[in-house]
């Protein structure tokens, strides 16, 4: 069966296409669109399709919009709250349902030859719970779904059978784990469903002050849901201006809330293993994204292991709806066999791009050890490297790499990306070594998504990727799944006796991460990066002192393209 997936209804629009039950390729509009989360999560914007995504995965696979068989829209309209004849009431919460219905048509007009009666809609926990448990690498597992909200609900815990998910329980809202977290992000000054990763960073600057306060409204009921009503935060402390520095009140709230999620969602991952006695606990959802509660739920829960959506926010349940409906019509849905599941291209297309460019390039013989000695002399470096990644991480194919020996280098990263001081980078390390440096999390940790304490030893010699409470959020590299990255840190590691790099996606403040060459040569041009790599070919800064008048040009016009 040929199904494609699509997410449109409220942020990070998606596709995904899933043939015979193996994924085949999943990528965000953003990527395209170069604009951060591809659209507001509003009701006004749940009609916009994921146009240039849905186009890539058909051109990936060859097909047209004809050979489909069906297309899983990862929103169901019955589940939400009748429309009445009042769009406007609750906040027009009546027109995206109304938009979810007609989806279909939308789809047809956008594809033309689909036939809208292949149109299925899937509920919204359903598709991320399939995200998880039939993407993950276990045969059976118990499934938990945390986010903000779907059609009226912000939670899913149920049992993957291996052969059918059965849904356990569902929080309805108005309480959410993830809206109060949404919440607090917009309090401390932040974007809402964009910015929730620095707050969770900002919470190891702080103490659990309000604590317990906040368990007198925020708790799990003991039957598999929980209480987590909107909350009044201007009680702990006064609200933080956009770009302003957050005091020690602000970080303790932060904290605090941080700290009542990770409770709840142990207590909720007892109740599940109680009732499933499963080995696996499977994640999706926005606040799987949440490494520090992903690691506690490692540690901490009866679980022997938990794994997480690469795509965990709601890009993932364009992936999850696809196999899910896949599932139904009969064919075996395949773990997800990696997150670069996007754009790729040939040597020949890159090498183009070059030359349209008009800078100087080189191809080296060795490309790991001419990358190494560069990151070695405490060059930052950006790479460009096959697919790109699904998912908010970058994974060794669209990343920035640095040294991670030296603090200075955290400053000058985030002074490059444009972020928050206050803001970690991440560590890539040796799968084989990652032991060696690491404790606390689960290794391998290919996906970034949990976070491990440094050990003692290491915490001098990897400063840069050394968060302030001792933690990192890893990535392991492995020989045989990402060859061309661990023999790039292999080669470092053989200069500095370090078997680190540091890792952060290629992007600057509020863009998404690049996808095309284009993306990645305008994000070189702007961005004091001292080396490019693009597939087999580099792009030296220092080359570029000794270009000719019309790569000076050129370089000038990228710089003012990008501003």
């Amino acid at each position: 069966m040929r199904v494609l997936g699509v997410n449109a209804i409220f942020h990070d629009p998606s596709a995904a296409l899933v043939v015979d039950g193996v994924t085949v390729a999943a990528a965000e509009e953003e990527r395209f669109s170069r604009r951060k989360h591809g659209k507001r999560p509003v009701p006004f914007s749940a009609w916009e399709l994921p146009e240039q995504s849905i186009a890539f995965c058909l051109e990936q696979a060859g097909l047209a919009a004809s050979d489909l068989d069906a297309i899983a829209y990862s929103y169901d309209p019955a589940l939400a709250r009748p429309v009445t004849g009042d769009l406007t009431e609750d906040a027009w919460e009546g027109l995206r349902t109304l938009y979810a219905q007609r989806a279909p048509r939308f789809l047809a007009t956008a594809l033309p030859g689909l036939d809208p009666d292949q149109v299925v809609h899937v509920g919204h926990h359903v598709a991320h719970a399939a995200s998880a448990c039939m993407a993950a690498p276990h045969a059976s597992s118990a499934v938990l779904v945390v986010d903000g909200r779907g059609e009226r609900a912000s939670h899913l815990a149920g049992h993957w059978t291996g052969d059918e998910l059965r849904p356990l329980a569902c929080q309805r809202l108005p309480h959410s784990l993830g809206l109060l977290y949404e919440e607090l992000t917009v309090h401390l000054g932040f974007h809402r469903s964009s910015d929730e990763y620095k707050v969770m960073a900002m919470a190891s600057y702080g103490r659990p002050r309000f604590l317990e306060e906040l368990r007198e409204e925020v708790f799990a009921d003991g039957h598999g849901g929980f209480s987590a009503p909107p909350p009044d935060f201007s009680r702990y402390v006064a609200p933080l201006a956009p770009g302003a520095e957050f005091t020690p009140d602000h970080a303790d709230l932060a904290c605090s809330v941080q700290a009542v999620l990770e409770e709840v969602l142990l207590e909720l991952a007892a109740w599940l293993h109680a009732e499933t006695g499963e080995a696996a606990l499977t994640l999706a959802g926005g606040v799987a994204l949440n490494c520090v509660a992903n690691s506690r739920l490692f540690e901490e829960s009866p679980f022997e292991h938990v794994w997480a959506q690469p795509a965990s926010g709601d890009a993932g349940t364009a992936l999850g709806a696809a196999m899910h409906v896949a599932h139904r019509l009969g064919d075996r849905v395949a773990p997800m066999p990696t997150a670069a599941l996007g754009r790729g291209f040939s040597d020949d297309q890159l090498r183009a791009a070059l030359d349209v460019a008009a800078i100087p390039y080189e191809e080296p013989t060795d490309l790991p050890e001419a990358v190494a000695e560069v990151l070695a002399a405490d060059g930052v470096v950006a790479w460009f490297q096959g697919r790109s990644e699904f998912g908010p991480r970058a994974l060794g194919h669209r990343s920035l790499m640095a040294d991670p020996r030296r603090r200075e280098n955290l400053e000058r990263l985030n002074d490059v990306k444009g972020r928050e001081q206050f803001r970690p980078v991440a560590p890539m390390v040796l799968a084989e070594r990652a032991a060696e440096v690491f404790e606390g999390g689960p290794l391998p940790s290919p996906h970034m998504l949990f976070v491990h304490r440094v050990k003692e030893a290491w915490r001098e010699r990897i400063q840069t990727v050394t968060h302030v409470d001792g933690t990192a959020r890893v990535q392991t590299v492995d020989r045989e799944e990402e060859p061309l990255v661990h023999a790039t840190i292999a080669a470092f590691e053989r200069r500095t006796g370090v078997p680190v790099v540091v890792n952060t996606s290629l992007n600057t403040a509020g863009r998404p991460m690049v996808d095309d060459p284009r993306d990645a040569l305008e994000c070189f041009g702007s961005s004091p990066v001292d080396l490019l790599v693009l597939g087999p070919y580099l792009v030296r800064r220092a080359a570029l002192g000794r270009r000719d008048d019309g790569a000076q040009r050129f370089s000038r016009a990228l710089t003012e393209v990008a501003a």
